[in-house]
């Protein structure tokens, strides 16, 4: 379980130089040029111009839509979000030079992306756009056959490898590996005994081992799991819940049950399953105004927010904060926070981060926040995450945080707080100097056992905290200040070098939870 997390820890603190958004349109876009390689050799259905000209027709028809529809909103412009669904509907549709084929492919193109501002609730589109547009080209399919219907190509031997790779450095950015696991799990188990079943009541033979191979390499399970169920925007906040629509959805497109002419298949499956994702959470924008700004340390920014729409976060999750601004760098416009204030405080909202050394080493997204002014509006995409203490308030626990990582505890002691819940909690709290300790109030207020790690000593430092000399904190380092971690659930927030690092330590414990940031 350490080496794990260990490993886990430093892919991820490299997958999280990119967005989130921009490391998908970068896979898929990768994606797509392994296929026109392929495609030179005969190893993929379409052929070179075919693939080409039908990415084309997509990519101006889901650009040219978008934008329209964003400036008719006064939405932000969000290019990389035209170029996913392009590229996805790429490899679920039929690539073709046949006019009405392609008046099919830019009739699903328009479709899915008027799908992200039609079939919305508060801002927040319900189904996957790609997944909307394919199976509104299936339903005129059958009264038009020209128009062409979804052939879902990606599923093909050659393409398997490729997708595997790059659908799993979406999933660890996303952090959606074992939530995609269930899904596949769960869809080729059920495609494996219906098709099984089917082959034994016809009296034919049953090869389970090419039933397997033609359900790993010969379907297109992996790319629906990668890249369109992963999608954050359509999946509920807590992991429970994804775990249940995965497997809803891995059940429907492993066994497709008729309806009429057409069957419940891929994409069909998959809006279902969005359709449960949204009974979990009404997931919406949620508005915000900037109250103040303030500086609990000499590097770190807070700022505190008044929530105008229903809002229900658990202590520990985080939030994705959007701030519009033109030219973004490879971050794009969305960030996530961990939130630093309480349930209890609400309508007020908290969050801090750790400002940039220079200006010029700020992304664009810190410099379009650094602009923001009380009264100004923003939005919250959503609410996520599983960084929860353990139900049960008699069982220890045992907080690691590093420097503004320190946040997600915050917002967890506030909250026990505020409900006078009497838990067993040792913080260990690391810091470059002691004028790096953020909070320092809240979590006394606590009453919490604190163990900092700070090169200078702290002064005033109440009863209950501890200087543990030096700012360098290891695995052996953290068994000397908590010898007791055994009986302790770790939680650990920080950069993923620092977990990495810990992990000898971590894994000694009852259960680990980790929330990894890369920076910002």
């Amino acid at each position: 379980m350490g080496t794990l997390t260990a490993l886990w820890n430093r892919v991820f603190a490299v997958l999280g130089r990119l967005s989130m958004y921009r490391l998908v349109y970068f896979a898929l876009a990768a994606l797509a040029v392994v296929a026109l390689l392929l495609s030179f050799f005969g190893l993929v259905g379409p052929d070179p111009l075919q693939l080409v000209v039908t990415l084309v027709v997509l990519a101006a028809v889901c650009v040219a839509v978008d934008a329209a529809a964003q400036r008719v909103l006064n939405l932000p412009w969000r290019l990389e979000s035209s170029l996913i669904t392009a590229h996805i509907l790429l490899f679920v549709l039929g690539p073709t030079l046949e006019v009405a084929g392609l008046a099919g492919i830019a009739i699903a193109a328009a479709v899915a992306s008027l799908s992200k501002y039609v079939l919305a609730w508060r801002g927040r589109h319900i189904f996957n756009p790609a997944a909307v547009g394919a199976t509104v080209l299936t339903l005129l399919s059958l009264a038009w056959p020209a128009l062409g219907a979804p052939s879902w190509w990606v599923g093909t031997p050659a393409l398997a490898a490729p997708v595997v790779l790059l659908g799993l450095a979406v999933l660890v950015r996303t952090e959606k590996v074992r939530v995609i696991a269930v899904f596949l799990v769960i869809a080729v188990a059920v495609f494996v005994l219906r098709t099984a079943a089917l082959l034994t009541a016809s009296g034919s033979l049953v090869d389970t081992w090419q039933l397997l191979s033609i359900a790993l390499f010969s379907s297109p399970f992996l790319f629906l799991g990668a890249f369109m169920l992963s999608e954050p925007l359509t999946l509920p906040p807590r992991r429970w819940q994804q775990f249940t629509v995965a497997a809803v959805v891995g059940v429907l497109a492993g066994w497709p049950i008729p309806v009429g002419d057409i069957t419940l298949g891929q994409e069909r499956a998959l809006l279902i399953g969005n359709l449960v994702a949204f009974a979990f959470a009404v997931r919406t924008a949620v508005r915000l105004t900037l109250v103040s700004r303030a500086e609990p340390t000499p590097t770190v920014q807070e700022l505190t927010f008044r929530v105008h729409d229903r809002l229900a976060f658990l202590p520990g999750q985080y939030l994705e904060l959007e701030v519009p601004h033109r030219h973004p760098d490879a971050r794009g416009t969305r960030r996530e926070f961990s939130i630093a204030s309480a349930p209890a405080d609400l309508p007020l909202l908290k969050v801090a981060f750790k400002e940039g050394k220079s200006a010029k080493a700020l992304s664009s997204y810190k410099q379009a926040l650094a602009q923001v002014k009380p009264g100004d509006a923003l939005a919250i995409t959503g609410v996520w995450g599983d960084f929860l203490l353990p139900k049960r308030d008699a069982a220890p626990v045992l907080m690691v945080a590093a420097g503004i990582g320190v946040t997600p505890f915050v917002s967890q002691l506030r909250q026990a707080t505020a409900s006078a819940a009497d838990r067993d909690i040792v913080l260990v709290y690391v810091a470059s100097d002691a004028s790096e300790l953020a909070y320092r109030d809240e979590i006394e207020a606590s009453g919490a056992r604190v163990v900092v790690f700070t090169r200078d000593r702290p002064a005033d430092l109440p009863r209950h905290w501890e200087w543990a000399q030096g700012v360098r904190l290891d695995a052996d380092g953290l068994m000397r200040v908590v010898p007791d971690i055994g009986s302790r659930h770790a939680y650990i927030s920080g950069p993923a070098a620092l977990i990495a690092d810990l992990a000898p330590a971590l894994e000694r414990a009852r259960s680990i939870t980790t929330d990894a940031f890369s920076g910002y």
